[in-house]
């Protein structure tokens, strides 16, 4: 998972691109890099870490231009390495960089095409290197003087009859502007929005509407499933569908956890579909745990803490914050690394003691994969005085790999595998434990968008969109992105990548 932004602007665009990637940083903690263009040159300056670790001020003056994109990097393909950063960038046709949101499926046989039939060379394990490269060449089809918006509305459309998986994309091209696009079934969010100032009409493309928010962009819409939109240097905008037979299903796991709540994706409020979880599994907990008592609901900040006050209204329960989260610490489900999200269970919470002494607690969280972080705050909440921990979980068992973007990987790693509620109940140590059913967590998402049809719940019922996954597939994901292999991987030297006419500093 990871955040997008681009910006076509009448004055420089380097702070608001800084701001909009800023608070998209849950979405991804790993990396961050930003690309202008400034007198037909790509400035750019990418590295690991956070946002305001990666850019300096002196990095800022020089990422000069009116038009520009940025990334935030959380790693599921590819290693950890800032070698693996994004955006990335290609000198033919044109000038392109490219930054991209999701997973691509195919990227094997993409690897080999480009290879031995595009002759292009790719220079790291990336899968949007890949996609930056495919771009690349159906761009280099064209036999215009001057490319036009049909030109790369074609190249488009010819990338996704090659291309399959999740991609949320913007990208420059050198001397003509930006081009967003979305993959045919709109896996990863991609919205956009435009603001008028003194100096004419500035246009915003980004993963969550909260980027918008917090660079004054008014929200236009979403970029539709199959969908391209290209913004003219000059602030000309042309769209079009690039794909036959869209099919809308956006991948629900972003309401559950990873989305603000203060964003909007899909037409759909993700505070109130939280909320509208909250509702259902209070209701599910009501009729099914109708002999249990429960003192008090706790959540586990900060995902759940609007479905569990929801919760805690269903059953007539008071609702009490158990846990002080510190800020300073990432969110451990995206961090690389088993061992480092171990570790940073007990930096990130502690408990408040007299919230559970003595009481029996029905802790909520927006979902359980791995396990080990439930069963540390489990223990954590024993070992504060409480006499029952009851367990609810706002999303359905986690059972399957996901391949579209979320760093869920190999089915060993998921706990729910090949195990019933009552195993996992015992594996992460709590007295009971509940889930959402699929069908409620459908229904509540679904609420603020009737016109949605489906949605990728694939981590939950092995049904995957693209409908290209089979068991070879997923054995051969497990073996390339296990934590050992990548941990190995990570071991590599790291860079921090800058490129300006002056030169690296």
């Amino acid at each position: 998972m990871c955040g997008i932004v681009g910006i076509v602007g009448k004055t420089p665009v380097n702070q608001y691109l800084y701001d909009g990637l800023t608070v998209l940083q849950h979405r991804g903690q790993d990396a961050a890099g930003i690309v202008t263009i400034h007198d037909d040159t790509f400035r750019l300056r990418k590295g690991n870490g956070l946002v305001k670790d990666v850019f300096h001020t002196r990095h800022m003056l020089r990422l000069q231009g009116n038009i520009g994109i940025g990334h935030v990097r959380y790693p599921t393909a590819g290693t950890s390495s800032s070698s693996e950063a994004q955006p990335f960038y290609a000198n033919s046709p044109y000038g392109i960089s490219l930054a991209h949101n999701g997973n691509l499926t195919n990227a094997d046989e993409l690897k080999t095409w480009l290879n031995t039939k595009a002759r292009r060379h790719v220079n790291t394990t990336s899968d949007s290197e890949l996609l930056l490269n495919i771009l690349g060449h159906e761009l280099q089809q064209s036999e215009s003087a001057s490319l036009t918006p049909d030109d790369i509305f074609t190249a488009i459309t010819n990338v996704h009859k090659r291309v399959r998986g999740a991609y949320a994309t913007v990208a420059l091209i050198i001397g003509y502007g930006m081009v967003a696009f979305r993959d045919p079934n709109g896996i990863r969010p991609l919205v956009f929005g435009k603001r008028e100032t003194e100096h004419g009409i500035e246009y915003m493309i980004a993963s969550e509407t909260v980027a918008l928010d917090a660079c004054s962009f008014e929200f236009v819409r979403d970029v539709a499933p199959g969908e391209a939109i290209f913004f003219s240097e000059n602030g000309q905008i042309h769209s079009q569908q690039c794909f036959d037979k869209p099919n809308y299903s956006p991948c629900i796991f972003e309401f559950v956890y990873f989305a603000r709540p203060d964003s909007t994706i899909d037409k759909i409020s993700v505070y109130a579909s939280r909320v509208e979880m909250g509702t259902k599994l209070g209701e599910k907990i009501a009729k099914e745990w109708d002999d249990v008592e429960i003192d008090v609901v706790i959540p586990i900040p900060e995902t759940s803490c609007d479905i569990a006050l929801q919760i805690a209204k269903q059953l007539n329960l008071p609702y009490r914050q158990g846990f002080v989260k510190n800020r300073y610490i990432g969110r451990t489900f995206i961090m690389p690394g088993q061992e480092q999200r171990k570790k940073s269970v007990r930096q990130k919470l502690n408990a408040i003691g007299a919230e559970f002494k003595g009481k029996n607690v029905l802790l909520v969280d927006d979902s359980v994969v791995r396990g080990t972080t439930s069963e540390q705050i489990i223990e954590m909440a024993r070992a504060s005085g409480a006499n029952k921990v009851y367990f609810a979980s706002a999303a359905p068992e986690v059972r399957f790999p996901n391949v579209y973007g979320i760093d869920m990987p190999s089915a060993n790693e998921l706990i729910a595998h090949g195990r019933d509620v009552d195993d996992v109940c015992e594996l992460i140590g709590a007295d009971k434990l509940i889930y959402q059913s699929i069908e409620d967590l459908v229904i509540a998402v679904r609420a603020g968008n009737p016109e949605i049809k489906s949605f990728d719940t694939s981590v939950f019922d092995g049904i995957y969109v693209t409908n290209d996954i089979d068991n070879a597939y997923l054995e051969k994901l497990d073996a390339q992105r296990n934590n050992s292999s990548k941990e190995a991987s990570d071991k590599n030297a790291d860079t921090v990548i800058d490129m300006y006419n002056e030169g690296a500093e």
